[in-house]
């Protein structure tokens, strides 16, 4: 049976300041305007033999663009269908800006990256029409059951860039990594692949990254490793983490921290006006065994409709094989504002804190957290060696105390709806799409809106 589901990253236009100020360690993109790059020098691929045939490579025209547009200028990949059968890398380019507005096709079979651009700064990569796009055409490595295609885009030791208004679509793996980056914006995104794990939307190794208005429907969405990261305000204060963050479809994970392994050190993690459909959890954090910490997160205005779990903490997390030590510290973990449903209460219940009993999480705080049922006519909430300093209403099954010791795991049901539940939907929620990993996917328009009521924070291309 295929399952899908979509997440949406957004942000409102309020939240831009305190972003922009407070929680990012200082300014993100690209440090010169595409205008002012494209009036000084623009090199547009057809000038350098490139053909809008959807069968002439241009991995040699795209090259020699890039050469002499890389001290400052726009590399143009016009309107049109074009084909790309050797991969190519782009590396030392400064103040200069890649602008796609044609759709680039994979012709060729190699591993690696498709596109890779790395050691470079003043960077940006966009489409003027929101129509350029890269088709990967995964389903052909996928029906031979491999996953281990290129990447569509990747991005090494890149500072101040931007990414945005582009459409990615069926990478044969992931689908767009930045690996070492810092003070990169990515925005007003679509991104399409497969119904199977391993084939992430966004990889993210990277620190003070912004990431927002974002739609991903495929099986993972990754805010992964040696960062810490949100949708609306990205913080990375302290360099050396260890985590994976899914954001999904398909009853996988929608936004998961980890797999937490040895010393984890993580902190200052925005997350706000998240929308998922269908996925396995709105937010998971994971591991098993491991020490380090995890402090100061803040999880604000998620929405969700049909998932498996909502949130989910799970510090023995069964798929993770266990690594040495007594286990992450958790603190200061702030849950505000969730509602919507889950697919069953009954059989994964809507708030599971399961934290280690070698080092108890503390300071998880859920306040306005309503959520309920969609099949039966009861949930359940589960904590185990979990503190909070919420004395409210709305503690659910965790504990109140000064003194953190480790308890059993607890499981409290409840058979009436929590007022305040019901949550909008989106128009984009998908129907049973007509492919899941092994057929073609269609290259999607890019949404107008990738949260209920609101518009993107920055313009559309091409509206």
């Amino acid at each position: 049976m295929l399952f899908s589901s979509l997440c949406y990253l957004a942000a409102s236009v309020s939240a831009l300041v305190a972003a922009q100020s407070v929680e990012l360690a200082g300014k993100v993109g690209p440090k010169t305007s595409a205008a002012t790059k494209t009036a000084k020098k623009t090199c547009n691929i057809t000038s350098y033999g490139a053909k809008a045939d959807g069968k002439t490579d241009i991995s040699a025209a795209l090259t020699a663009a890039f050469n002499a547009c890389k001290t400052g200028g726009v590399v143009v990949i016009p309107s049109g269908n074009y084909a790309l059968a050797t991969w190519v890398t782009l590396s030392g380019g400064n103040a200069w800006a890649l602008q796609l507005d044609g759709t680039i096709y994979r012709t060729g079979t190699a591993g690696g990256n498709m596109i890779f651009i790395e050691h470079g700064t003043d960077f940006e990569l966009f489409s003027t029409t929101g129509k350029g796009a890269i088709q990967g055409y995964g389903y052909e490595f996928h029906k031979t059951g491999s996953i281990s295609g290129p990447r569509l885009l990747r991005f090494y030791e890149m500072t101040n860039f931007s990414v945005h208004d582009i459409i990615l679509v069926d990478s044969p793996a992931f689908h767009f990594s930045m690996d070492t980056c810092d003070s990169g914006e990515v925005y007003n995104m679509a991104i399409r692949g497969a119904n199977h794990g391993g084939l992430d939307g966004i990889d993210v190794w990277s620190t003070n990254i912004w990431i927002h208005d974002v739609m991903v429907t495929n099986k993972i969405f990754s805010w992964s490793k040696y960062t810490a990261t949100g949708p609306e305000g990205v913080v990375s204060s302290k360099n050396e983490t260890h985590m994976q963050d899914t954001c999904g479809n398909t009853l996988t994970h929608l936004e998961a921290m980890g797999s937490l392994g040895a010393n984890v050190d993580v902190s200052a993690i925005t997350y706000r006006n998240i929308y998922t459909w269908s996925s396995n959890q709105m937010y998971m954090i994971k591991s098993n065994g491991g020490s380090g910490s995890v402090s100061n997160v803040v999880l604000e205005n998620f929405i969700g409709h049909g998932n498996a779990y909502s949130l989910d903490i799970d510090q023995y997390w069964s798929s993770m094989s266990a690594v040495s030590g007594t286990g992450v510290q958790l603190t200061n973990i702030k849950v505000n504002n969730w509602t919507g449903t889950e697919s069953n209460g009954g059989q994964r219940g809507p708030v599971r804190v399961i934290c280690a009993d070698g080092t108890p999480c503390n300071g998880v705080d859920l306040s306005d957290v309503a959520l309920w049922t969609e099949t039966g006519k009861s949930q359940w909430y589960s904590c185990r060696s979990a503190y909070t300093d919420n004395t409210g209403a709305d503690a659910f099954c965790l504990h109140n105390a000064a003194k953190h010791t480790s308890y059993a795991a607890t499981t409290t049901t409840v058979t009436a709806a929590p007022k305040g539940y019901a949550a909008p939907t989106m128009a984009a929620d998908l129907a049973t799409p007509t492919w899941g990993f092994t057929e073609s996917i269609p290259i999607p328009a890019m949404p107008t809106s990738f949260f209920p009521g609101t518009k993107p924070l920055k313009a559309l291309a091409g509206k």
